[in-house]
């Protein structure tokens, strides 16, 4: 008995130690804050873009080209250029249907013919692909049409210049490349509603003359519009060829200084008529810089962004463009006279 009750009281001292010598439950630790994840990084979008101008080989849209391959060298991706050799609307539809078949992601266009355009630019955005315009304001199927300024302030702007000249008073032609051509159109209305608004003692002598933008048909029609209307004291043509071919038909009628020639064109095309008289003044925008600003804003499309008033584009004339529905319009033209004509960006003669 009494060795019973030594091995109970035994037992129950090393139950008492192990209770004593047991340690309370650890406290848990507050679990550490999970590191905040990064916020992913938009990647840059590496862009494939085609530059379908109204026809290739001219200096004009030679610039664009430059323009899309400065963009390139600076933000990577590619940029070609492709088209008619002839300002001809079927053929640049069916460079704009070739476009899409290869798979470009953004596709510039100047349309010949928006209408002409108008339901393969919507098929190429049904396909993702980005679609600017350049020289057409009511484009309808594109992301945004980009222009170099505002066309009714450009279309006074020559208007101005051409009354000033012919003395606020006497007949005058337009001549357009092609009735079709909005953005041409769009100057000649704008000079034309100027004109009877301010000038009441001139007046448009014909309907808006197409030239195809074709120095020889600018030419033949010039002289015969020179013949029809010899009352004619000035001609405002649209596209770059257009004041060189009336400037031609001019010098050969004997009558530089009594026709005032002014357009839209570049010194490589009009610097010998500004030396003889036959041409007083030529405007233009540096299509490179416009090419340019359309591949930025390509870009902020493809990345997600906005372009609003007050984008900069990254290009002269483009730093805080003003944005009007799908139109942008930045604040680019330039005017030479012979007197600094020889500074044109598009001037590759000596």
């Amino acid at each position: 008995m009494k060795k019973l009750l030594a091995m109970l009281l035994a037992l129950i001292m090393v139950l008492s130690m192990a209770a004593c010598g047991a340690k309370a439950p650890a406290e848990e630790a507050p679990e550490a804050d999970a590191p905040e994840a990064e916020a992913p990084v938009e990647e840059a979008v590496e862009l494939n873009i085609v530059s379908i101008p109204k026809l290739v080989g001219v200096a004009w849209f030679d610039r664009m080209d430059v323009g899309g391959q400065e963009w390139v060298s600076a933000n990577g991706g590619t940029f070609y250029q492709n088209g008619p050799s002839t300002a001809d609307a079927a053929l640049q539809l069916q460079t704009l249907q070739d476009a899409i078949t290869e798979g470009a992601n953004v596709i510039h266009v100047v349309p010949n013919s928006t209408e002409t355009l108008e339901v393969a630019m919507a098929e190429a955005r049904d396909a993702g692909i980005i679609v600017l315009s350049h020289e057409a304001p009511g484009a309808e199927n594109v992301d945004y049409d980009v222009e170099a300024f505002e066309n009714d302030a450009y279309g006074e702007h020559f208007m101005k210049i051409l009354a000033e000249q012919m003395g606020e008073e006497g007949e005058y032609a337009i001549i357009v490349g092609s009735v079709q051509a909005q953005t041409h159109v769009a100057w000649a209305d704008a000079a034309v509603a100027y004109q009877e608004a301010n000038y009441p003692n001139m007046k448009l002598a014909c309907d808006y003359i197409e030239s195809g933008e074709d120095h020889d048909t600018a030419y033949n029609k010039t002289k015969e519009a020179l013949k029809t209307y010899p009352n004619l004291k000035g001609i405002i043509g649209c596209s770059v060829i257009d004041p060189a071919g009336a400037a031609l038909a001019v010098e050969e009628a004997g009558l530089v200084g009594e026709v005032t020639v002014i357009g839209t064109s570049v010194s490589d095309v009009v610097g010998s008529y500004l030396e003889s008289g036959a041409v007083y003044m030529f405007s233009s925008w540096d299509t490179s810089a416009t090419s340019y600003a359309m591949c930025e804003a390509s870009k902020i499309l493809a990345e997600g962004g906005e372009i609003t008033t007050g984008t900069n584009l990254g290009a002269e004339g483009y730093e805080s463009v003003t944005v009007d529905g799908k139109v942008i319009y930045g604040a680019a033209w330039l005017d030479f006279t012979v007197d600094n004509y020889k500074d044109d960006p598009y001037r590759t003669a000596e």
